[in-house]
C-alpha cells in the first residue's frame, strides 16, 4: 500500500473513531448515564480524576494496567458499581481473580478529594470507570468520552466472581460468559486486547511451559523459538508470584502488538493464544493485526474505545437501584 492510500485510510479511520464514538455515546444516555454528568453538580470531578491517575502512575507506572483491570473485574460481576472496592471477609475483591489487583489507593485517593468539593456527588463506580480510562490515556492509547451517572451497589461477594473470564476458559465459554453481558464477539476480542499493557504471574501460565495436558511437553500453540525465553522467566519450581509482560516487547505501551504477538504463538495465557487459534475470533485478530502497524492500531483503539463505552454501561446502577458512597471501601 503507498504512503498515500496509508494516509487516506488514515484519515477515514480517524472519522470513524468519532462517529462511532458518538453513536456509541446517543445509544447509552438512555440507560441512566450520559457524558457530563458532572456538569453542573461537580465540574472539577475528571479533572480531579485525570490528575490523581496521573500522578499515582508516574510515580508507579505499572499502576495503569492494575486500573484498567479493576474496571473490567467490576463490571463482569453485579455490573460496573464498584462492588469490587468494598471490603470485607467475603468480599469480592477476596476471589480469587481478583487477589492480584492493584490501584484500589488511586481510586481512595480521588474519592477523598471528591468529597472535600463535592460531598456525596460522585459515585466510586464512576471514578472507577474515569480511571480506567485515564489509564489507558497515560499509556499511550485511546481517549473516549465515558458516560456517567453510576451509583454504588451495596453488595459484594466473593462467590459472584465465579463468572469472571477464566486463563484457561475455551474461546466458546469465553463468548458466552460476554455474550451473558450483552458483549459481542468483536468486544470481547477488543477488551481482552487490553492485556497490551500489563502482565500475569506465573502461576496463570506455567502449566502451559511444562507436562501440558500431560503430554511431557508444551503447549503446542506457544512458538518454539519462545519457549526457552518463558521458562528461563517462569522455571517449574519457582517463584509463582513472579510477573511477566502479558504483551512481550510492548509492555507499558497500549498498541496492538498485542495481537502481533497472538499471531506468532506468542500470546502469554492460555485463553488469550485461543483467539488466534479458534476460527471464531481469528478474523477480528487479524484486522488488529495487519501488515501496516499505524492502521492496525488506529482500528483497535476505535474497537476498543467503543467497547469500553459498551462494557462500562452493564448493569449499571441508577436513582434508588444504589448509593453515593462516602468512602468506597465500605457501604454507608
Amino acid at each position: 500500500m503507498s504512503s498515500k492510500m496509508e494516509g487516506f485510510y488514515t484519515h477515514f479511520l480517524v472519522f470513524l473513531l468519532l462517529a462511532i464514538t458518538c453513536s456509541t455515546i446517543i445509544c447509552v444516555q438512555g440507560q441512566g448515564t450520559r457524558v457530563g454528568f458532572y456538569f453542573r453538580t461537580c465540574p472539577r470531578a475528571e479533572s480531579i480524576v485525570r490528575a490523581t491517575v496521573r500522578s499515582h502512575i508516574n510515580a508507579t507506572p505499572k499502576m495503569a494496567p492494575g486500573l484498567l483491570r479493576m474496571h473490567f473485574h467490576d463490571c463482569f460481576v453485579q455490573g460496573c458499581d464498584a462492588s469490587i472496592l468494598i471490603d470485607g471477609a467475603s468480599a469480592e475483591k477476596t476471589a480469587l481473580p481478583n487477589t492480584l489487583l492493584r490501584g484500589y489507593e488511586v481510586i481512595d485517593d480521588a474519592k477523598k478529594q471528591l468529597e472535600a468539593i463535592c460531598p456525596g456527588v460522585v459515585s466510586c463506580a464512576d471514578i472507577l470507570a474515569l480511571a480506567a480510562r485515564d489509564s489507558v490515556t497515560l499509556s499511550n492509547g485511546p481517549s473516549w468520552p465515558v458516560p456517567t451517572g453510576r451509583r454504588d451497589g451495596r453488595v459484594s461477594l466473593a462467590s459472584d466472581a465465579a463468572n469472571l473470564p477464566g486463563f484457561t476458559d475455551s474461546i466458546n465459554v469465553q463468548i458466552k460468559k460476554f455474550a451473558d453481558k450483552g458483549l459481542d464477539i468483536k468486544d470481547l476480542v477488543s477488551l481482552v486486547g487490553g492485556h497490551t499493557i500489563g502482565t500475569s504471574a506465573c502461576l496463570f501460565f506455567r502449566y502451559r511451559l511444562y507436562n501440558f495436558n500431560s503430554t511431557t511437553g508444551a503447549d503446542p500453540s506457544i512458538d518454539p523459538s519462545f519457549l526457552p525465553t518463558l521458562r528461563s522467566l517462569c522455571p517449574e519450581d519457582g517463584d509463582a508470584t513472579k510477573r511477566i509482560a502479558l504483551d512481550t516487547g510492548s509492555e507499558g505501551r497500549f498498541d496492538s502488538t498485542f495481537f502481533n504477538n497472538l499471531r506468532n504463538g506468542r500470546g502469554i495465557l492460555e485463553s488469550d493464544q485461543k483467539l488466534w487459534t479458534d476460527s471464531a475470533t481469528q478474523s477480528v485478530v487479524r484486522r488488529f493485526s495487519g501488515p501496516f502497524r499505524g492502521l492496525s492500531k488506529l482500528l483497535f483503539n476505535v474497537e476498543f474505545s467503543r467497547s469500553m463505552v459498551k462494557m462500562s454501561n452493564v448493569g449499571v446502577k441508577t436513582s434508588l437501584e444504589g448509593e453515593i458512597r462516602t468512602v468506597c471501601s465500605k457501604i454507608n
